[in-house]
């Protein structure tokens, strides 16, 4: 099974029917003043811009939250580990610094991926 990456190339989950391929998410939230958030975002779009180039970058985001004004969502998810100490050697830093005031961000290795319902 592949998935299409920003970038148009597909990047293979599995390497045979039933073989798995561990892959990597980075997932959680951030908490910043709510008069600063949009800001915060913005202040990362080229690193998720550059993070979706990557070759095997599945996808990053990095969002605000619908509900909470002072939440951003946070969301990368790359083909292995070694793909994402890669990308994190030549990421590029925000365009602004501003106080978080909390995190919680995990980093998950997932063994096995599958269709959410069925």
């Amino acid at each position: 099974m592949s998935f299409p990456s920003p970038a148009g190339q597909h990047v293979d989950r599995f390497a045979e029917e039933g073989s798995a391929i561990m892959t990597v998410i980075v997932a959680g939230k951030v908490f910043v003043d709510p008069g600063i958030r949009d800001r915060f975002v913005e202040a990362h779009r080229g690193i998720v811009e550059a993070a979706r180039a990557h070759p095997e970058c599945v996808d990053v985001a990095i969002s605000p939250d619908l509900v909470d004004p002072g939440r951003v969502n946070i969301f990368e998810h790359f083909t292995s580990e070694e793909a994402l100490e890669a990308w994190r050697a030549v990421s590029p830093q925000p365009t602004a610094s501003f106080e978080m005031r909390d995190a919680e961000v995990l980093k998950h290795v997932i063994a096995a991926s599958g269709p959410p319902f069925g």
